[in-house]
């Protein structure tokens, strides 16, 4: 199985108008990722600014990544039925307003509530970005789109490690966090001029499309238990689900809160240092981004030991990095840990190749959204973690990022006990297409 699937009946055509109306919604996914990672840099300076301890410090991203994934399900229900233009919009606006929120916060409490907008609007973002692939090009090309979003989702991060930490230091918190917010602007006003769902004559089912309003059959507490229901039963979606669980967050707690406190104050490097190592973990990300999709497109053989072997390397460098011993690790680990902690979004992508063959396009944002809840459950239990046993240690970072080894091991487990019953389904699947494809009259 390692020829690239054909294109089937139906199919987007793709093309340059495509591109450009994909493009547009990933600029939005590219905005809503600064606003995410921004902290990532300026986690010493908040500490400072409202005065809080480690834990503290933690909850700005345990509650951001908390209401980001509990809105992973009901978000893919609001693209299934809504469409992808309102849902995009209305995560602009929120995470806009979030981010400006954070700028001009006086208290921990209120910034708080401004990083929770955000991640309410952030969530909104990249499941309606892989609705927007899915409706502007073939199939075949899903596993590449997907990727390619990605990547410029870790370009976001770049301008977070290159350009909001030195405005930070320059202007200051309150010009860096409102400023940035015009950016969030500047996408809402692309969004409503020139975005559109799907191309002429590609319109979806009417029980689905956002043009027809929906029967009484697909509306309701009913019909959103039976599309969750649907969804999670199937083996590709639970597998995608773990997959996305155990390889995201290793280098999503890197990148968002721990990683330049990690270097700063366990390891001695400067904050100019410590930049440098995590704009590596992006560019990283961006490269092997492109390589994993290229060879998932051809091989979808090579998708489950792609993912395991990113958690087995991530593993090694990360248990070799903080059990170095005599100190601080040299800089050729460190460059190593970060180079491979940037494979951790690339095989977390993996995930949603699993969920989007195992259903139907009605479902695809529903299923989408949980797989995509994997990796943020598993950073906000892991981000919870690392702060309540640096406090309780007195900041032992070696004993604090252990944590990650916990869930790494449970996800293993579930990723070896799925990927036989996925790949049967898998195979029933396209034996039930050809047998179609060969009895359709000519």
């Amino acid at each position: 199985m390692s020829a690239t699937p054909p294109s089937l009946p139906g199919d987007p055509p793709g093309g340059r108008r495509a591109a450009a109306v994909w493009g547009i919604g990933v600029a939005v996914y590219f905005v809503a990722v600064i606003f995410r990672t921004s902290l990532g840099v300026a986690g010493l300076d908040a500490a400072d600014r409202f005065g809080v301890n480690a834990s503290a410090l933690s909850a700005f991203s345990i509650l951001q990544l908390l209401v980001y994934a509990g809105m992973q399900i009901p978000v893919g229900l609001m693209v299934d039925r809504l469409g992808t233009k309102k849902v995009l919009t209305i995560g602009v606006v929120l995470f806009t307003v979030g981010q400006l929120g954070f700028a001009l916060s006086p208290s921990y409490g209120t910034a708080l509530a401004a990083r929770a907008l955000l991640g309410c609007g952030d969530a909104m973002t990249f499941i309606s970005v892989l609705r927007l692939g899915s409706r502007w090009f073939p199939a075949r090309r899903g596993p590449l789109i997907g990727q390619v979003a990605a990547l410029f989702g870790m370009a976001g991060n770049l301008v977070s490690t290159l350009v909001i930490a030195r405005m930070l230091h320059g202007m200051g918190w309150t010009a860096t966090f409102a400023g940035s917010a015009v950016a969030g602007v500047l996408v809402l006003v692309l969004l409503l001029l020139f975005l559109s769902d799907h191309p002429e004559g590609h319109e979806p089912s009417p029980a689905f499309g956002r043009e027809t309003p929906l029967p009484a059959t697909h509306a309701g507490p009913a019909f959103v238990r039976r599309q969750i229901a649907e969804s999670w039963r199937e083996p590709g979606t639970r597998l995608g689900m773990w997959v996305h669980f155990t390889t995201q967050f290793p280098g999503m707690v890197f990148l968002l809160l721990w990683g330049m406190p990690f270097l700063v104050e366990a390891q001695g490097l400067s904050r100019e240092g410590a930049g440098g190592l995590l704009t590596l973990v992006v560019l990283s990300n961006m490269l092997v981004g492109l390589v994993y999709g290229q060879v998932i497109a051809r091989h979808h053989a090579a998708r489950v030991p792609l993912a395991l072997g990113t958690v087995g390397a991530t593993a090694t460098l990360w248990a070799t990095t903080i059990a170095y011993p005599g100190g601080p690790a040299p800089m050729w680990l460190l460059i190593t840990l970060c180079a491979v902690l940037g494979a951790c979004g690339p095989a977390s992508m993996i995930g949603f190749d699993f969920a989007r063959p195992a259903n139907p396009p009605e479902r695809q944002g529903t299923a989408s959204g949980i797989v995509n809840m994997g990796g943020f459950i598993a950073s906000m239990t892991t981000l919870l973690a690392v702060g309540l046993l640096l406090d309780a240690t007195g900041g032992d970072y070696r004993i604090a990022f252990s944590s990650v080894f916990v869930l790494e091991a449970l996800g293993v487990a579930q990723i070896l006990r799925l990927r036989g019953r996925t790949a049967r389904r898998e195979r029933e699947r396209l034996v039930a297409s050809r047998v179609e494809a060969v009895h359709v009259p000519v």
